[in-house]
């Protein structure tokens, strides 16, 4: 029998608190990006603020408060406003995948013009000293809100082009990633949904054996206050496994 030892689902989880820096626009808050392939959702735990998001349909603007629950699939631009210190739980798709990879960030079109000069826009010096890393992160913070404010003008303006434009640098940025991402959702949840799948038909024939396998895991965050996206981030390290 086939038993999935991940996070329920293979979600994966982490504490976010977001940025205060303000913004050109004068919003303190994260960095706007888009996922690919993965759903995202925020459980707010403190604070208050808003989501603001992108799509095809238009701009939105969510407010968030403690208890406040909001979720969104792949391609949803989405952009966290920081009011009064905002504190949430992130939920994420397949494994953890959006903090491992799945994102792109709202950059000026000129620096999504392949992986060399996009990397070079959004990394983080790795060697730096906590000092750097702030600067290198609100700078990039930075670059995605102007590219962001630019999407939502034309957006506005009933021009959709733009934003169709973000859409395929995104997808030409990360298509060299797919395998890797695909592996990586083999071994979490596809296999989750498989091992449902195998206890359904256990229970069907009126086995039971697979409850004496029940297993209780714990574990505390291995990295603590991480520039992430949007805010400094708590991380879990809860890989997939099955037995």
């Amino acid at each position: 029998m086939v038993t999935f030892e991940g996070l329920p689902g293979a979600v994966a989880v982490s504490h976010l608190t977001v940025y205060d820096w303000p913004a050109a626009d004068g919003l303190r808050g994260g960095t706007p990006h888009l996922h690919l392939t993965c759903s995202e959702g925020y459980v707010v735990v403190g604070g208050t603020g808003s989501v603001q998001t992108l799509t095809a349909t238009g701009f939105r603007q969510t407010p968030l408060a403690p208890g406040a629950l909001v979720w969104f699939t792949p391609g949803t631009i989405h952009r966290l406003v920081n009011e009064d210190g905002l504190r949430v739980v992130v939920l994420m798709q397949n494994s953890g995948l959006p903090e491992a990879g799945d994102a792109v960030l709202t950059l000026p079109p000129a620096l999504l013009a392949g992986p060399d000069v996009y990397g070079a826009a959004v990394a983080l010096p790795p060697d730096g000293t906590e000092t750097e890393r702030e600067h290198a992160a609100r700078a990039r913070r930075d670059l995605a809100v102007e590219g962001f404010l630019a999407l939502r003008e034309a957006a506005d303006a009933g021009d959709p082009e733009p934003l169709a434009a973000f859409h395929r640098a995104a997808a030409a940025l990360v298509r060299p990633r797919v395998g890797e991402w695909r592996a990586r959702w083999e071994q979490g949840a596809a296999v989750a949904a498989a091992a449902t799948a195998a206890q359904l038909d256990a229970l069907g024939r009126g086995e039971r054996d697979h409850l004496a396998e029940a297993r209780v895991h714990e574990q505390r965050p291995v990295e603590r206050g991480r520039f992430g996206m949007c805010g400094r981030l708590d991380v879990y390290r809860v890989r997939a496994s099955a037995v």
